[in-house]
């Protein structure tokens, strides 16, 4: 056991570390209970409260002006970065669902950012798969359907550009990648972690934030 394990994220610790980030905003906030409200067997699928900030954080630290999103569902992660974006700056977001989107869409709206989303309804592989070859994205996120990930991430790593950075939601898929008779989705992770450890052509790091996120900057 190393000495970081030493610290346990109680639900007071989690707290304390929301009070100290950045607040969400009111249609954020609105956007986040809307998504709790109206479908509650599926809210578990939006990104932690505290994803947003930092993933806002990460699109003006590295300058993004040119987001892909892989798995929108209703949109907070996109309205996070698309606030963080420079004018002129766009996200493709992918996702399959009208259902939804829409409330993304409607968030969107509201905080003045629609214009600097282009939402793609189709699967995420067609969509990906359509863009220019040449590396051209500077930001990518990546929260979708798990069985794909390693899919997403070949097709997305050729297209970022030098210094890009990609990251990777439930990378610790709720504490499972560590069951060596792991089974789909967690084997699946289990898999997509260990190639992106070991690919040459990005820099990674696994954090234990949320459900685990993955850092991975273009050499």
């Amino acid at each position: 056991m190393t000495k970081g394990n030493q610290t346990k994220i109680t639900d007071e610790l989690y707290a304390y570390m929301l009070e100290h980030n950045p607040p969400l905003d009111a249609v954020q906030r609105e956007l986040v209970e809307t998504t709790y409200a109206q479908l509650p067997g599926h809210a578990g699928m939006q990104s932690a409260e505290e994803q947003g900030p930092l993933l806002a954080f990460l699109v003006r630290l590295t300058g993004a002006r040119h987001i892909v999103e892989v798995g929108t569902f209703t949109g907070f992660s996109a309205l996070a970065m698309a606030q963080a974006l420079p004018d002129g700056g766009r996200l493709i977001a992918c996702d399959v669902s009208e259902e939804w989107t829409a409330y993304g869409r409607e968030a969107w709206a509201k905080a003045g950012v629609a214009d600097r989303i282009d939402l793609r309804i189709a699967p995420a592989l067609d969509t990906l798969r359509a863009m220019p070859a040449e590396p051209h994205i500077d930001f990518a996120y990546l929260d979708a359907d798990k069985e794909n990930y390693r899919a997403y991430w070949e097709e997305l790593v050729p297209r970022m550009r030098q210094g890009g950075l990609i990251i990777t939601d439930n990378v610790l898929f709720h504490g499972g990648v560590t069951d060596p008779g792991a089974t789909g989705a967690t084997a699946a992770i289990q898999e997509f972690n260990d190639h992106v450890s070991a690919d040459p052509r990005m820099d990674s790091v696994l954090l234990t934030v949320a459900d685990g996120l993955t850092l991975s900057r273009k050499r």
